[in-house]
């Protein structure tokens, strides 16, 4: 069953929780909430299918950042058809101001940026409230490590905020439910090599270690080549990626270079001929939207597995 028809039935079962004040953890801050936002929007596809899936279309004005770098695929399509895209790429203040936007869904380089126009200290003089990805925090504070109760963070915070915690865990424990369901067709053995490939010639745009691809790689029985840099989407050496030899390549998908042209040149250039991933022609496409922190994180763990060691 599509994630987002899960939602509809989700919604029709439960009963919103309606005690406010809130108070949430926002990466290095609290916020509290006296009610549940209005008039909210959020930034990028993964972002926005976390609002969708817990039923927040009507307490929506909008969302942004999606066209500019994705297209949508028809369950998105039909998720926000009667939504307008407030701003292809990253907003200005005087957009999210001009839509009288009360709540903001977005993270750090998922619609803002450190010491940027739009930022959780700009917006709130206009009474525009900010949650901040879990997983993007890594940019302006020191975390451990990623891993999926991040994503389920997030999912659990938005349902305090909106007053749909039941809906939230409903969402919640069945994604781990169907995560556990997946490990246990992994075998036993030394985790394959893993090299996510999101984007690049010159220098690979991938993903380090507190990007969330790589928790995702460590669910299904693997190990990103370079969980040992210290950032979260970064560009890297292929120098590092020849020498850590990856035995599976996952293909990152979106944007105006196809998944297929970035395999085609992986596989055409010389310098990568003897990566075993290569060889062995093992790559995995996901799209943006599945390696992004979202609702389609455990059905991209599955794929995962089912690439890595043909489950």
């Amino acid at each position: 069953m599509k994630v987002l028809a899960i939602a509809l039935a989700l919604t029709a079962l439960a009963v919103p929780a309606l005690a406010f004040p809130v108070t949430v953890q926002s990466c290095d801050r609290e916020i509290t909430f006296d009610a549940p936002p209005e008039r909210a929007a959020s930034n990028d596809v993964n972002l926005t299918e976390m609002m969708l899936v817990l039923g927040l279309t009507d307490r929506m004005v909008g969302y942004t950042g999606i066209s500019g770098w994705n297209k949508l695929d028809e369950e998105m399509r039909m998720g926000v058809a009667e939504l307008p895209e407030l701003s292809e790429r990253y907003p200005s203040r005087e957009i999210l101001i001009g839509a009288d936007v009360d709540f903001w869904f977005a993270g750090w380089n998922y619609g803002m940026r450190v010491g940027g126009e739009v930022t959780p200290e700009t917006l709130e003089p206009f009474g525009i409230a900010v949650y901040e990805l879990t997983e993007s925090c890594i940019h302006i504070m020191d975390r451990d490590r990623v891993a999926m109760d991040d994503m389920y963070n997030d999912i659990r915070n938005l349902g305090l905020i909106f007053g749909v915690s039941d809906r939230a865990e409903q969402l919640i424990a069945g994604w781990q439910a169907e995560l556990a369901e997946i490990q246990t067709l992994i075998p036993e053995g030394d985790p394959l090599r893993v090299f996510v490939y999101d984007s690049g010639e010159d220098t690979p745009f991938t993903a380090g270690r507190y990007a969330m691809p790589t928790a995702m790689i460590e669910a299904a029985g693997g190990v990103n080549i370079l969980n040992d840099v210290e950032s979260s989407w970064t560009h890297a050496a292929w120098e590092a990626v020849v020498e850590r030899d990856p035995e599976v390549i996952i293909i990152v998908n979106y944007g105006e270079v196809t998944a297929e042209e970035k395999i085609d040149f992986i596989r055409s250039n010389p310098a990568f001929a003897e990566i075993d991933a290569v060889v062995n022609d093992r790559f995995v496409i996901l799209e943006y939207v599945e390696a992004t922190p979202g609702p389609r994180n455990i059905r991209a763990i599955g794929m995962l597995a089912e690439g890595f060691h043909g489950q």
